[in-house]
């Protein structure tokens, strides 16, 4: 069926047998795409029944789709013009694994992180109303999402909401891990009672306007908190609607058919099975959230040996905690989640929260640690800033993926932390090179009684041969002695670059500088009259070179200094080794500039 479909329109055309077949061939059509290029498998199985439903009902883009995180999007971007583009997604030819306003009219607004839809969904009805314009605005968005705290400002932002504005909860009764919400709680317990859904449907499609119709209806509300607690959504302006089977297509159509033009704003509420259609994913989503090539269980050594080094120190130290923002398996905690689950805490998509939540455990006496993608923890830099930073507070952030991500593309490089870390006054800032390193980091952040950043890339880590332990007279490490040519690498990526030209080159010293900041000033001074490179998976902009750079300045040395650093722009999907290569991160470009 899905060789038949070559415009959105075709959709249209179908029947409810044929939207099903449809489903089945794009359900496989994914699995293959996820096979060949890795990718987000379990939550856009999930969303394909969804999806088909919306562009069956739906005028796409005059009518404008806009997905919270985005990783369901494979289905849109099926039917919205790029079938053939999605067989190479998440790679440099291909399109990109999330929606992206600049790739297609069909992507109504960008996404990668959660929190974001319903403010957008609200800023377009709003352009909408005041450009005199007809159309619908529709937000897919997760149960875990909805609660993000961006989202739950926009809810509540005013009391009436517009017209045409369809908010879909695309309910899979988890997060990425297991959901600790409070709101997410009390939708479950809605999404267990369809009493409520069905007895209002009786009522106004049988009953209709005449008198016992009218004292039902005043009756239903008179029973909506004893049966479902539906009237707080009332109050945020919106009509709740649900709960329905997303994953049934005939019942999917109907109600969209049903709420199409509804003069009131909908939150339509859908229970979906996140990885439908493959076993293993079905009963692991978890685990087949995200995916390799050859659908690969990717484990990041550097995460897994996180989850060892804490749940080692966790045992001689019962001060330590572990928080997490939804992502347990993602960076390293189900050891430590298992071993000591009265000092975890998965907070779900609350970034803001996870770092304050940090903040007060450290400020009554607890020794916290936050584990974070390098990407989300941007979102709470505000909290790093007032709660950490300035009480100097003992929280040690643990930065996963850090640098280059690869096929996740522009949302999710870790390539902004040492510069938004690095300008932040009492905090260390620390670049591992593997994970002998990194246990040695851990111990030194551990003696510190300030805030403290670890940043470490994803994928496999090889163990360099070196290894000197991180002390306050050692921040820096020398690889040979000291020649004309000294290149300053950060972080192991960088550093394996720089050894290979030492190894083709033996004026080139090379220097592992895995405390970022505060600098080593004593080798630094050292360096007076040299030919310096410094090499880094970051931003060029305020990153470590830019450290450098001022330190030099500002002491009056005689250097010539080359930086190295991704350049000023967003990093667009890729392999690693095409973005390190971009950035000239690579033993070719390092060499081009030795004396």
């Amino acid at each position: 069926m899905l060789e038949k479909i070559k415009a959105p329109s075709d959709v249209k055309k179908l029947t409810i047998p044929e939207l099903e077949e449809l489903s089945a061939d794009i359900r496989k059509n994914i699995i293959d795409t996820v096979d060949a290029n890795g990718g987000h498998l379990s939550p856009n199985l999930g969303a394909v029944e969804l999806t088909v439903a919306l562009y069956r009902v739906f005028d796409f883009p005059t009518d404008k789709l806009i997905f919270d995180v985005g990783h369901q999007c494979y289905t849109h971007k099926i039917l919205g013009g790029r079938k053939e583009e999605v067989s190479k997604i998440r790679q440099s030819d291909g399109v990109s694994g999330f929606p992206m306003f600049s790739e297609s009219v069909y992507d109504a607004f960008g996404a990668g992180h959660a929190g974001s839809s319903v403010s957008a969904c609200l800023g377009y009805c709003a352009a909408r109303d005041a450009r005199k314009q007809d159309y619908t605005v529709i937000d897919v968005v997760g149960d875990a999402s909805l609660f993000n705290g961006e989202n739950l400002e926009a809810l509540a932002c005013n009391d009436v909401k517009p017209r045409k504005l369809i908010i879909i909860l695309n309910d899979n009764g988890m997060s990425i891990s297991r959901n600790n919400n409070g709101m997410y709680k009390f939708f479950s317990k809605m999404r267990m009672k369809k009493t409520y859904g069905r007895f209002m449907n009786f009522i106004d499609k049988t009953i209709g306007r005449s008198f016992i119709g009218r004292w039902l209806k005043r009756f239903k509300k008179s029973i909506k908190v004893s049966i479902n607690n539906v009237t707080a959504l009332e109050a945020l302006g919106f009509k709740y609607v649900g709960v329905f089977d997303g994953n049934n297509m005939k019942e999917v159509v109907n109600i969209l058919e049903n709420v199409k033009n509804s003069d009131s704003a909908i939150l339509l509420h859908l229970r979906t099975k996140k990885g439908k259609g493959m076993p293993e994913a079905e009963n692991d989503a978890e685990i087949y959230h995200g995916v390799g090539k050859n659908l690969d269980i990717c484990n990041s050594s550097f995460s897994c040996a996180t989850g060892e080094i804490m749940s080692e120190a966790a045992e001689k130290d019962n001060r330590i905690t572990a928080i997490c923002a939804g992502m347990k398996d993602g960076t390293g905690l189900r050891m430590f989640a298992e071993k000591y689950p009265d000092r975890f805490f998965d907070v779900g998509i609350a970034e803001e929260h996870a770092v304050t939540f940090a903040a007060g455990q450290a400020a009554g006496g607890l020794r916290p640690i936050v584990c974070v993608y390098s990407t989300f923890l941007q979102r709470a830099y505000d909290q790093i800033m007032q709660d950490v930073c300035i009480q100097n507070l003992p929280v040690i952030f643990m930065v996963d993926r850090a640098g280059a991500v690869g096929h996740d593309g522009v949302t999710h490089q870790g390539v902004f932390d040492l510069s938004y870390l690095g300008v932040l006054p009492n905090m260390t800032v620390i670049a591992p090179k593997d994970s002998s390193e990194l246990k040695s980091a851990f111990e030194y952040a551990q003696s510190l009684n300030s805030p403290c950043a670890i940043r470490y890339p994803n994928g496999k880590n090889e163990e360099f041969t070196q290894f000197m332990p991180i002390s306050d007279d050692h921040l820096w490490e020398f690889y040979g002695e000291l020649n004309k040519n000294v290149i300053i690498a950060v972080g192991p990526r960088a550093l394996k670059a720089a050894v290979r030209v030492k190894r083709n080159c033996p004026t080139v010293s090379v220097i592992n500088a895995r405390v970022v900041k505060p600098l080593d000033e004593k080798v630094l001074k050292a360096l007076d009259g040299k030919n310096i490179i410094t090499v880094e998976e970051n931003s060029i902009i305020g990153g470590f070179g830019s450290a450098v750079d001022a330190f030099v300045l500002n002491n009056g040395m005689n250097c010539r200094i080359k930086n190295i650093a991704f350049s000023d722009d967003y990093i667009p999907q890729g392999s690693v080794d095409e973005q390190l290569k971009a950035a000239g991160i690579i033993e070719d470009n390092i060499m081009s500039y030795i004396e």
